[in-house]
Formats: structure tokens, sequence, C-alpha cells
């Protein structure tokens, strides 16, 4: 095959292919602008009379700017909280030496294979007892820390030269130092694309807060949308300008850091 030919055909695949993944978010935002709109009615791109009523009716209605201040600031906590954890456990296995280093990563790294679901109960009655049920803590206690993340990070140190350690400690620096000085700064990449990474996983959680929350003001996005559903009829276009809302966000934040995630799984060996 004509090497012009098979760039053309490559590149059609590739438009057909982000055609197909960009066109739900598209009629997410036409159904949100289209009054009335429902899963039966006529499709159209270009609706007829665009309104923003929907996104009025979402924040008059509902308690919604709530539930987005609970998912940003949660996201933003858990995401500190874990590239914080996994940058100072990935140190610790890639630059200090104690007996059981291997094994402990491979039975931390083990835990990774575990479903969520199967945690759920006694994740629950642990919360339960220690009285955080229908709080903030109960959705974020849990989330502090990640296998993946200690596996990400740990991937990334290992490939800074542990020559520059040795010059740092010559000059008198101890590992919070080095850690700090030396070694987070080369990484940059991949602390990037962890917190991206975590913030989506804490931004898209659904099942752990529909579980662990009770009050509506606690409640997160994603089980805010999944109640906007009625059982009888639904207001599909409220519920989409919900989804709008919901996504922009990491659209915005993947934009922004495009760069930085894919030097960051470059540079930590991920496919």
């Amino acid at each position: 095959m004509p090497r012009n030919v098979k760039r053309h055909t490559l590149t059609a695949v590739l438009v057909i292919g982000a055609v197909a993944m960009v066109f739900p978010f598209v009629w997410s935002v036409i159904t949100s602008v289209s009054s009335g709109a429902g899963l039966t009615s006529s499709p159209s791109l270009i609706p007829e009379n665009p309104t923003l009523d929907a996104y009025r009716t979402l924040f008059s209605s509902t308690n919604f700017a709530r539930v987005v201040a609970n998912s940003v600031g949660i996201a933003v906590i858990v995401t500190v909280a874990q590239v914080s954890t996994s940058a100072l456990a990935a140190y610790a296995f890639t630059r200090l030496r104690f007996p059981g280093r291997s094994v402990m990563f491979a039975v931390y790294l083990a835990t990774m294979m575990i479903p969520m679901q199967v945690l759920i109960v006694p994740l629950f009655v642990e919360m339960r007892a220690l009285g955080l049920v229908d709080t903030y803590a109960g959705v974020i206690v849990p989330s502090i820390a990640s296998a993946f993340g200690v596996f990400l990070l740990r991937q990334a140190m290992a490939v800074v030269p542990r020559d520059f350690d040795e010059a740092a400690t010559l000059d008198g620096a101890g590992h919070l130092r080095i850690f700090r000085s030396v070694v987070l700064p080369l990484i940059k990449p991949a602390l990037a694309t962890f917190a991206i990474f975590s913030f989506m996983s804490s931004w898209n959680s659904f099942l752990w807060p529909l579980i662990i929350l009770r009050s509506d003001e606690f409640k997160t996005l994603p089980v805010a949308l999944a109640q906007l559903q009625g059982q009888f009829t639904t207001q599909w276009d409220v519920m989409m300008a919900g989804s709008v809302i919901s996504i922009i966000p990491m659209l915005l934040i993947y934009i922004v850091a495009q760069k930085q995630v894919v030097q960051g799984v470059a540079g930590s060996g991920l496919k």
C-alpha cells in the first residue's frame, strides 16, 4: 500500500474515532440548551430555540451550587492527600533500604486487583464504628492512599540517577531535603499525571459517596445527577445540563495539563 494512502487511511480512522468520542458530549450540550428535550424527540444538531432555562432550573430547583462545591472540595483534598502519601511511599520504596521492601511493595500492588465492591461492606462498618457516616471525612479517609499512585511515582523516581542523591548528601542534605529539593522537581510530569488521574477518579466517584452519604448537603455531583432521573418522567434537558457542568472541569484540566500527562505516562513506562 502506498505511503500516502496509508497515511490518509489512518487519518480518516482517527477522525472517525474522534468524532465518535466527542459526539456524546456535543449531544449533551445540545440537549441541555433545547427546551423540553428528551431521548424520544427528533434528533437535531441545531436546536431551534436554544435556551439556558435548563441550567436556571438546575440551580434554582436544587441545591446544585452546594453539590458542585462538595465535589470540588472533596476532589481537591483527596488529590492532595493521594499525591502526598504516594510520593512519600514511592520515595521510601526507591531510596530506602529496609527488610521486606520488595514483598511489601508486591503486596501493596496486589490490592489494586481487589474490586471496590468487595471492600464496600467492611469499609462501611469501619466508618460507622468511627462515626464518619454521612460526613465529608467518611468520603475522604478511605481515599487518602493510592496503590496506583505509588506504582506510578515509584516508576518515575526509579529513573532519577542516585548520583544526585549522593551529591546532595555530601552537601549535608537529609532524606527530607533530597525528597523535596532533588527528586520531586525531576518527576513533575509524573506528579501532574497522577494528580489529574486522582482528581478525575474522585470527581467521578459514585458508589462510595452513594453509600456513605445520606444528607443532601453532603452529596457529590455523580450522586446528585443520578437523583435527577425520575422513576416515570425525567427532564433530560436539566439532567444533561448537570452532565455538561460535571464534564467541563475535567475537560479544562486535561487541556491545560495535556503535555504533562503525555510526559508523565511516557516517563513512567506506562502504556
